[in-house]
């Protein structure tokens, strides 16, 4: 099941548990939120359209995280004329946790009001590989190892010049 539902001027297509970044919302983390112009609805097959949005159908949202996209950098130039200007932008976004898509006259289940999600910044910061402590070796073993392997010698064969033949005028 999925609907097609406008966030803050922008259509997503969103379903249950599914994670989005938005524009910046005005509301605190944690809160829950309800988006309720749907325009439409896909409920395996069965596709109901609004025109321009569904009566009564919404969507319920939870607010996990505000937080800013990745820089984009804005680089102006007129050559030769020495005019060359840099900017970066940074968007304001706001991850959202889409709980369930609700018909006309339907309340949020109990399963979905419960459903919690971490933060993407703090899934990154527990993926990050920890440094682990690093054990060197004695000098003795290091002088073992290195009697122990055997070391080929690679022959490289030298090619001959190749004569020239000289044009006889």
């Amino acid at each position: 099941m999925y609907a097609i539902v406008e966030i803050a001027g922008l259509q997503y297509k969103v379903s249950q548990k599914q994670r989005l970044f938005v524009n910046r919302l005005e509301a605190t983390e944690g809160s829950a939120v309800e988006f309720d112009k749907v325009l439409l609805i896909d409920n395996d097959g069965k596709i109901t359209v609004g025109t321009p949005a569904i009566d009564g159908a919404r969507v319920a949202a939870k607010i996990i995280s505000h937080l800013q996209g990745d820089k984009v950098i804005v680089f102006k130039k007129k050559r030769r004329k020495g005019y060359r200007k840099l900017n970066g932008h940074r968007q304001a976004l706001t991850e959202l946790l889409i709980q369930e898509v609700l018909g006309k006259g339907e309340k949020l289940s109990a399963a979905a009001a419960k459903l919690e999600i971490v933060p993407m910044l703090e899934l990154k910061a527990r993926s990050r590989v920890q440094p682990t402590k690093k054990v060197f070796a004695t000098d003795q073993v290091e002088e073992e190892v290195i009697e122990e392997e055997v070391i080929e010698e690679v022959v490289v064969a030298k090619k001959k010049p190749v004569k020239k033949a000289k044009n006889k005028d």
